[in-house]
C-alpha cells in the first residue's frame, strides 16, 4: 500500500477516535451571542477617547486614541481594499471583493452576524476594542458602575484577555488559525503573506493601552513574559494538530493541507539538498511537519514537566515517523494532543526561576547547534524565543544592561529573509550568542 493511500484511508477513519482536547474555553467574541455596540461606542473623551492619560485612574482611559493612531489592528479592514487583496480575490476565484467576503473579513475585521451588529457598530472599523474584549452589550453601561468588578464584567460577557490562556487562544485564532478560519496553501498560494507568529514578541510589538499600576503588577510583568511566550508555542502547536486531524480543515484534495508542513521541504532551489528528515531519522525528501512550535515546547516541557519531559520528546518523533510513513499519523497527533493539553495548566502555574530562564536559553541555543533549527520555521521560531528569554534575563539582571547583544542582531538577520536563510550563518550565530550569555556579557 502506498504512503498517500494509507494516509487517505487515516484520514478517513481519523474521526472514529475522540479527539485530545483542552478544557473548554470562553466563547470567542466573534461567536458570542451578544450583539456589538461599535468602536464608537467606547470613543468618546470621557470614556476611552482622552487625548492624554487620566492622571489617579488604574486604567488610561486614552485606549481608543492608542488603537486608531498606532495599532495595526485598526487598518486590518483597510488591506482588504488594496490591490494585493484584489489579486488574491482574484487569483483563488472568489465571488465576491475582498472587504465582501467571509474568508478575509473574520480576521481582517470584527466579522459578527449582521442580527448582532448595533446602530453605531462599523464593519470597516476593522479588529475594534470589541473584537477583543467581546461585544459590549450587556456590560458597557455596568462597567463604569462604582461597585463594578473585573468578575462582574466576564459574567456580563466581557472576553478575559487578562488571562493568559484565553489571551493565547483569542490572538492565536487569526494569527494562526482554528477550525472555523484558517490561511490555507491555496490563499498563500494566490499571495497571502505566510502566518509567522510568537504570542510574547507580538505583544510587545504592539502599543500598550494598560497600566502595570502596583509594585506587585511590575514585578508579575517581569516573570509574565516567559509564561506568554510558553504558553502561546504550547496553544500554536495544539492547534495544528487539531487542524491536520481535522477532516476538513486538514484536507486539500487528494493531499494533506500543504500548510501544516515546514514550507521549505518544497520550495528551495533543486541544486540546494536540503535534508529536513534527517534529524528526524525519516531520511530525504520529507515533506515535513512544521513543528517549529514543537521544537520551542522540548525546553519548555524540560522546564515544566521534567518527569513528562521523555514522554512527549518521545511522541512527538513517533508523530514525525508516523507523517514519514502514513501510518497511525492521526492517532500520533492525538497523543501529543494529549500531552499538550497536560501541560499548559502546568505552565500557566509554574514559577519560572532564574534557573528555568538560564537552562531554557542555553537549551534553545544548544538545540540549534544540534541541527533542530536547520529549516527555517523553526530557526524563525527560535530566534523569537530566544530573544523574548534573553529580554526576561535581562529585566533580572542575570544578563549583562547595555546595546542589543551584536550576536542576537547577526540571528535576526539570519531569518529576515526566508529565500536567503543559510543553516550555517544562522548556527555561527548561535555560537556567538552562547559565548556572550556564558560570559555573562551583552557586548
Amino acid at each position: 500500500m502506498t504512503v498517500m493511500r494509507k494516509l487517505l484511508l487515516a484520514a478517513a477513519f481519523a474521526g472514529l477516535a475522540p479527539m485530545a482536547a483542552l478544557p473548554a474555553g470562553t466563547t470567542l467574541p466573534q461567536y458570542s451571542r451578544d450583539t456589538s455596540m461599535g468602536v464608537a461606542s467606547c470613543a468618546s473623551s470621557l470614556c476611552h477617547g482622552a487625548i492624554d492619560t487620566w492622571k489617579n485612574s488604574p486604567v488610561l482611559q486614552n485606549e481608543y486614541i492608542t488603537w486608531s493612531r498606532s495599532d495595526k489592528h485598526a487598518r486590518a479592514y483597510s488591506l482588504l481594499l488594496n490591490e494585493r487583496s484584489r489579486d488574491i480575490v482574484r487569483r483563488l476565484g472568489l465571488k465576491e471583493p475582498a472587504h465582501a467576503s467571509a474568508l478575509c473579513l473574520d480576521c481582517h475585521a470584527h466579522n459578527v452576524p449582521e442580527a448582532r451588529r448595533g446602530e453605531r457598530f462599523v464593519l470597516a472599523d476593522g479588529v475594534t476594542c470589541e473584537a477583543c474584549h467581546g461585544p459590549s452589550e450587556r456590560w458597557i453601561q455596568s462597567h463604569v458602575g462604582p461597585k463594578a468588578s473585573h468578575a462582574q464584567n466576564i459574567a456580563y460577557g466581557m472576553f478575559p484577555a487578562s488571562d493568559n490562556v484565553e489571551r493565547a487562544r483569542l490572538c492565536l485564532s487569526c494569527h494562526f488559525g482554528t477550525r472555523q478560519k484558517f490561511v490555507t496553501h491555496k490563499m498563500m498560494a494566490a499571495g497571502h503573506p505566510r502566518m509567522s507568529f510568537e504570542l510574547d514578541t507580538f505583544m510587545q510589538i504592539q502599543p500598550p493601552h494598560y497600566r502595570i499600576d502596583t509594585e506587585a503588577d511590575k514585578e508579575r510583568q517581569l516573570w509574565e513574559g516567559v509564561r506568554i511566550w510558553a504558553i502561546g508555542q504550547a496553544l500554536a502547536a495544539y492547534e495544528l494538530l487539531d487542524i491536520l486531524n481535522d477532516p476538513k480543515r486538514g484536507r486539500d484534495g487528494l493531499f494533506p493541507e500543504l500548510v501544516l508542513f515546514d514550507c521549505h521541504s518544497c520550495h528551495h532551489a533543486m541544486s540546494d539538498k536540503r535534508q529536513s528528515g534527517a534529524r528526524m531519522g525519516v531520511g530525504p525528501g520529507v515533506v515535513r511537519l512544521n513543528d517549529a512550535s514543537l521544537l520551542m515546547l522540548r525546553q519548555i516541557a524540560r522546564r515544566v514537566d521534567p518527569k513528562g519531559d521523555a514522554q512527549f520528546l518521545q511522541q512527538v518523533g513517533r508523530l514525525h515517523q508516523a507523517v514519514a510513513s502514513g501510518n497511525d499519523t492521526f492517532a500520533r497527533a492525538r497523543a501529543v494532543q494529549d500531552l499538550i493539553s497536560q501541560l499548559v495548566p502546568k505552565i500557566s502555574a509554574h514559577n519560572f526561576s532564574s534557573a528555568d530562564l538560564g537552562g531554557m536559553l542555553i537549551g534553545l541555543i544548544d538545540d540549534g547547534l544540534a541541527g533542530q533549527y536547520r529549516d527555517y520555521q523553526g530557526a524563525e521560531q527560535a530566534v523569537m524565543a530566544l530573544q523574548s528569554v534573553a529580554d526576561f534575563m535581562r529585566q533580572r539582571g542575570l544578563l549583562g544592561s547595555g546595546p542589543v547583544n551584536p550576536a542576537m542582531k547577526r540571528l535576526l538577520a539570519a531569518v529576515a529573509d526566508d529565500e536567503k536563510y543559510r543553516p550555517a550563518v544562522f548556527e555561527q550565530a548561535l555560537r556567538d550568542l552562547k559565548v556572550s550569555v556564558l560570559t555573562g556579557t551583552a557586548k
